[in-house]
């Protein structure tokens, strides 16, 4: 086993909280066992990985993050205690290969930081199987650079999430100050590995490369434009970047702008900034603020509606 993935002095994600998992809990309160909310169809990622059919998704359950305004609330808190349809290696395995099937043949892990160590098993249990999907690491890149270098053979595409410049932004909406010093390295890391093509078949699906998300959001337009200036003086204007305005108020409350949604002078103001810097690669979400990507994960197919 790769040192890095050692549970007994985990240090999987950019937390580094060393606790022995067959022990005790750290920040994610996991432990050894795969813990998978939902493996599902979802139609709803970026045109080259979704296509006509959808994306195969792994959800696991809890996250190294613990953003106020996630809108997977109901599978990513740490101190709740989350219904997971998947349990064991061979369950997690066995529904990959139901839902598969009826995907692009591309297989997604959702949030997979903190059980990064079973993404090697998963997928080489998969190809002694026969079955060879395109593999989709989605994630929030609180990552740890060590783990994505022990990932480099079994990740086809990468899907980081860049969501803060700000430490003070990171630690209020995240509980993570360090979170731009960890993620900027975790995603040139990303960058080394792929750089800026993004390979299709000849269906257009993504086989090999980087699409860095970004979030927009309310009361935040000043750390967005941060966001895409260091992408853009750091990496490259040509790295594929996928620009999204899908942010929606939960129903509790929440600090600062965040209880409300993005205005159109936001939207535009980051997406002429985009332009500016001369990004020309990726995708731009519509601001439409009557659909609500927030998923049920109370079903085994959390987006069918």
């Amino acid at each position: 086993m790769n040192g890095c993935f050692d549970l007994k002095n985990c240090r999987l994600c950019a937390r580094r909280c060393g606790v022995d998992r067959y022990e005790t809990n750290g920040f994610c309160h996991c432990g050894p066992r795969p813990m998978v909310a939902t493996v599902c169809v979802h139609k709803g990622e970026e045109p080259v990985l979704s296509g006509s059919k959808g994306v195969c998704n792994v959800f696991f359950a809890h996250c190294n993050l613990q953003c106020v305004y996630c809108q997977n609330i109901d599978i990513s808190q740490n101190n709740a205690r989350v219904h997971c349809h998947c349990n064991s290696l061979e369950q997690v395995v066995d529904r990959i290969k139901e839902v598969l099937q009826n995907s692009e043949n591309v297989l997604g892990f959702v949030s997979p930081s903190h059980f990064a160590h079973l993404i090697p098993t998963i997928v080489d249990m998969l190809h002694s199987q026969g079955l060879k999907p395109i593999v989709v690491y989605n994630t929030n890149a609180y990552d740890s650079v060590e783990v994505l270098r022990a990932l480099e053979a079994y990740v086809d595409v990468y899907l980081p999430d860049f969501k803060y410049c700000s430490p003070l932004l990171s630690k209020r909406y995240s509980k993570a100050a360090d979170y731009f010093q960890k993620a900027s390295l975790a995603i040139k890391e990303m960058y080394r590995q792929k750089g800026s093509t993004l390979i299709t078949t000849d269906d257009g699906i993504a086989q090999s490369g980087l699409i860095i998300r970004h979030l927009m959001l309310p009361g935040c337009t000043a750390d967005s434009m941060d966001v895409l200036q260091w992408i853009a003086e750091n990496l490259s204007t040509n790295v594929h970047i996928s620009l999204m305005s899908q942010y929606f108020p939960l129903d509790k409350p929440l600090p600062d702008s965040l209880n409300r949604f993005l205005s159109d002078d936001e939207y535009n103001r980051v997406v002429d900034y985009f332009y500016n810097l001369g990004f020309h690669r990726g995708w731009i979400q519509d601001l439409d603020r009557q659909q609500s990507y927030k998923p049920d994960f109370g079903h085994k197919e959390a987006f069918e509606r």
